[in-house]
């Protein structure tokens, strides 16, 4: 029995290991190798499992953008975007914009297979390259109707001498075609034969460029305590081919150099006027530039929304007109009493930093009080607080006022309170609470204090 049992150790001694299995050898042929089949286009798409997210649903979104990347995006060069093309730059972006959308809008895929281990998750789809290209067909038909719809209504409009609302069709038939500005689509519009989308594209150009936009004066000086002047100028837009006033029309009004507030949108009344009220200056420079246009992303409605839309809008001639603005700096008197422990110091540092904030920030200055727009009075004293040791602790307090100086009366005041400071002795306990007023003048107060004085 012992021989027996002995041998049978023996025996469990010399039998195989059962080694693990292989972790590449369990995955299916289709991770192996991209997969090919006649007749489809087909995507692996992979999540990781880390529990903060949906890894199937991100699976499948992987798999049909791996899917959209084997579908081409041909530019026919008889196509409107072949046309406006000065470079290779504006197909490639549009071709970009289309696959990157294209996945979102895949219809009537299916589900080949999927596979998973304890950290991620892969599938396998595939799209019929025939049903596609069907459903695609569909889809452009229902969009030249449509197209060709809005394109007869502009021509109406156009006749009954309703141009905005022209333009509103125009952008509309656009839009109706926007994934299809690569190809040459040839219809019929009112009995003559048209390429619709180069057609839709001169028409909304050419009714443009019957429009003329002024802004008078074309040039105004102003200081950049703008609501102390009142700044409006007159925008009139006329079409230029009737000499009449282009009423109705959505005018967009923005700083095309500087900055500043300006009400954006605006629409022109019967004169084709309208009154485009500046309210802040923004920016130093002493030269600023407002612009206003014809409002197209107006005209266009949602096409505003669209990165096609705006990528061609960026291709239009859109009538424009502007005012130079001619920015005068605000002049400052500025009168400063600074004390330390109530002694009169020779460094006045929270005047000299605030006159250093300023000048960076565009004021000029003045010694005769009459001529400034602003005068700035700074008052600030430190006292002794208490001793804890060898550490000395003072306190400072500080006033900053700001009057009008032709008004007569104090817009602004702020106060720097009890700012401590500490040190071995009162004397520069001082020095450092001055110090510390210092960071909060230029950190807390400086910009509260210029959005005040510059309204």
């Amino acid at each position: 029995m012992k021989r027996l049992f002995t041998l049978l150790i023996i025996l469990a001694g010399c039998s195989p290991k059962v080694q693990p299995p292989d972790p590449e050898a369990l995955k299916p042929s289709w991770l192996k190798t991209e997969p090919y089949q006649d007749g489809y286009y087909t995507g692996i798409g992979h999540s990781v499992k880390d529990g903060t997210n949906n890894y199937i649903q991100a699976a499948k979104k992987s798999a049909l953008e791996d899917l959209v990347s084997d579908i081409k995006v041909t530019v026919s060069s008889t196509s409107m975007l072949s046309q406006l093309e000065v470079d290779k730059r504006l197909t490639e972006q549009y071709e970009q914009i289309i696959k990157t959308t294209a996945a979102d809008e895949i219809e009537e895929y299916e589900t080949v297979d999927a596979w998973e281990d304890g950290n991620n998750y892969w599938v396998y789809c595939r799209l019929s390259i025939a049903r596609y290209r069907q459903i695609k067909e569909e889809q452009k038909r229902n969009a030249v109707l449509l197209a060709t719809d809005y394109l007869q209504k502009a021509y109406e409009a156009e006749k009954n001498g309703q141009r905005p609302q022209a333009l509103t069709f125009y952008f509309q038939a656009f839009r109706s075609l926007e994934k299809y500005l690569g190809e040459a689509i040839r219809t019929t519009v009112n009995g003559k034969e048209v390429l619709l989308v180069n057609e839709i594209y001169a028409s909304i150009q050419s009714t443009l460029d019957k429009i003329s936009v002024k802004v008078e004066p074309a040039e105004i000086s102003l200081n950049r305590r703008i609501n102390q002047t009142a700044q409006v100028v007159t925008t009139k837009a006329v079409y230029k081919d009737t000499n009449k006033p282009a009423a109705a029309l959505a005018l967009a009004a923005a700083f095309e150099k500087g900055a500043g507030d300006v009400f954006p949108r605006y629409t022109t009344d019967d004169k084709g006027q309208v009154k485009i009220m500046l309210n802040k200056i923004g920016s130093k420079d002493l030269e600023q530039v407002v612009g206003v246009k014809v409002d197209i992303d107006a005209l266009s409605g949602s096409g505003s929304g669209s990165p096609i839309y705006a990528l061609i809008a960026k291709t239009l001639n859109v009538p424009r007109g502007q005012v130079v603005l001619k920015v005068q700096r605000p002049v400052v008197y500025l009168t400063a009493e600074e004390r330390s422990l109530g002694n009169t110091r020779s460094n006045t540092q929270i005047t000299n930093k605030l006159k250093n904030l300023l000048a960076n920030n565009g004021f000029e200055f003045t010694e005769n009080k009459p001529s400034a727009d602003l005068w700035f009075d700074v008052k600030a004293d430190s006292e002794k607080g208490s001793v804890s040791g060898s550490i000395y602790i003072t306190y400072l307090t500080g006033v900053i006022k700001v009057m009008a100086v032709k008004e007569g009366k104090e817009i602004y005041a702020t106060t720097l309170d009890r700012v401590k400071g500490y040190g071995l002795d009162y004397d520069r306990s001082s020095v450092d609470a001055y110090n510390k007023a210092l960071e909060t003048l230029e950190k807390e107060k400086i910009a509260e204090l210029l959005d005040t004085v510059l309204q």
